[in-house]
């Protein structure tokens, strides 16, 4: 061979091996993708994917999931980091944009206001358009509709409404003709591309089962889910267990068709958690449409001028004024402090939960990761759900797999509202075509900070949160950008 001929070969096998590292996969027309996570470990609950990746975005949705390198404007190095489908709060109270800050660096990328709900229910949608950071959706709120029918008043939107302790509305029994009414007003806000009829039937005790029941029958009717909050009536004052009020609802879905979904079931449940797992489960087992939720916190949170706080509620939820903590000062309560609170009106913390029953919910294959997040001031909950179950519950203490948790909070939430919304299919998931919404975090490092006398603290170890396919959270920083979008129902 001469040395011409050698040269050449040497050049053509040098171009050969540029060309087979050279970045590969484009996007429409030929364009680089807008960015890419490379070298990632994806997780998609849905496929079993668990494995080296390049996730490359496209127009604020996931064009490549590929093994090769992938050609980008914008290329971030993830080498090991966990990628994950954003997580999905379905319980998420706190609907203003320092909530959706918390929210953000606890890696949600999708709040749903779906136990209290809101009434009306278009001002609170238009409220939000082109101001949120994250995506966002509510509930028709059956207590907002009820307040309105008895007061004549719509001012009080989302779980405000619960704060208003009047008893015409709270306590009073609606006559038989004005049923159809509450009907009609919850039919409106159904119109109005809410998502689900919200349910708080603890806050509204005069709400006889009758009312309930024919609500149940508008949700079947538009086929939407009953996001309930268990009556307080129906707990044994032995255990503190919501066993009958969680049979009360059981009946009205299986009596109309309505999907149910039982919010918090440790909160509502406490001790007797097992046996309304057991029940949830049965109602599936025969044909039920029925799924739950709860968060990992040995505590609760509500307003204390609520009826929650109703004469008896020692002897219900099985506490004393020591168990209450008022989370601005710290101090827990006293027959004084509490006569006190109730009177002018407070969010207090009750531990109620025991952290035997918060494992054993998180185990369980059917409950999902939900933060009824009300405050970052309040309860630690809206600010370190996400990341105290990874931390906490998945690395620390093996309660459940990190694969489990992640389906949880982002596969398992969406699937809840695929049939309401046909939207909801493109989230939850790290795959081609899915929205880009997604959630970087660090497994060996990753924890709340939120506490219970400090709540409002970021999480930690949630690196990189990218929503419709922009940054909200970069390098553990919040970026100022309104890339959230509406989670709407299309009557």
């Amino acid at each position: 061979m001469t040395v011409h001929r050698l040269a050449a070969s040497l050049l053509l096998v040098v171009l050969l091996g540029v060309v087979a590292l050279a970045p590969r996969g484009r996007g429409a027309q030929g364009e680089p993708y807008d960015l890419v996570l490379a070298g990632g470990r994806v997780l998609d609950p849905e496929t079993g994917l668990d494995a080296t990746r390049n996730v490359g975005i496209q127009g604020g949705r996931i064009a490549a999931v590929a093994a090769e390198p992938v050609a980008a404007r914008e290329t971030l190095d993830v080498h090991g980091l966990v990628v994950a489908p954003g997580f999905i709060d379905l319980h998420a109270h706190g609907q203003d944009s320092e909530s959706y800050r918390y929210y953000a660096h606890d890696g949600v990328t999708t709040a749903l206001e779906l136990e209290i709900g809101t009434y009306p229910v278009a001002p609170w949608y238009a409220e939000r358009q082109g101001h949120a950071l994250i995506n966002y959706g509510v509930s028709v709120g059956h207590a907002g509709a009820r307040r309105a029918l008895v007061v004549h008043d719509e001012s009080l939107p989302g779980d405000a409404v619960v704060h208003d302790t009047s008893r015409g509305w709270t306590n009073g029994v609606l006559p038989d003709a004005e049923l159809p009414r509450l009907d009609s007003l919850v039919e409106r806000g159904l119109a109005e591309g809410a998502l689900a009829v919200g349910f708080g039937i603890e806050y509204t005790p005069g709400a006889r089962r009758e009312e309930i029941l024919r609500l149940f029958r508008v949700a079947a009717r538009h086929a939407v889910p009953c996001f309930v909050h268990l009556r307080a009536g129906g707990r044994d004052p032995a255990t503190g267990g919501g066993v009958a009020g969680l049979q009360e609802v059981i009946a009205d879905a299986a009596a109309t068709g309505a999907s149910l979904h039982v919010v918090h079931v440790t909160s509502m449940g406490q001790r007797d958690t097992p046996l309304l797992l057991q029940l949830i489960h049965g109602a599936r087992e025969h044909g039920l449409d029925v799924t739950t939720e709860a968060y990992p916190y040995t505590a609760a949170s509500t307003a204390i001028q609520s009826a929650v706080f109703d004469p008896g509620w020692q002897q219900r939820m099985g506490i004393t004024y020591h168990d209450i903590l008022y989370p601005p000062t710290g101090e827990r309560l006293t027959a004084a402090s509490f006569a006190r609170f109730r009177r002018q009106g407070a969010v207090v913390v009750l531990f109620i939960i025991a952290d035997s029953t918060v494992r054993q919910a998180l185990a369980d294959p059917l409950v999902m990761v939900a933060s009824d997040g009300i405050s970052p001031h309040g309860h630690p909950r809206l600010a370190g759900t996400h990341a105290r179950v990874l931390g906490r519950y998945v690395r620390d203490s093996g309660a459940l797999s990190l694969e489990a948790a992640v389906r949880k909070m982002t596969l398992q939430p969406a699937q809840r509202l695929e049939q309401v919304v046909p939207a909801m299919r493109a989230k939850g998931r790290v795959q081609v075509g899915a929205d880009a919404d997604l959630t970087v975090f660090d497994a060996a490092r990753v924890v709340d900070r939120a506490t219970y006398e400090r709540p409002a603290q970021f999480s930690d170890g949630i690196i990189h949160v990218v929503v419709n396919g922009v940054f909200v959270v970069r390098n553990g920083a919040s970026v100022a950008a309104y890339p959230g979008r509406a989670i709407r129902r299309s009557p």
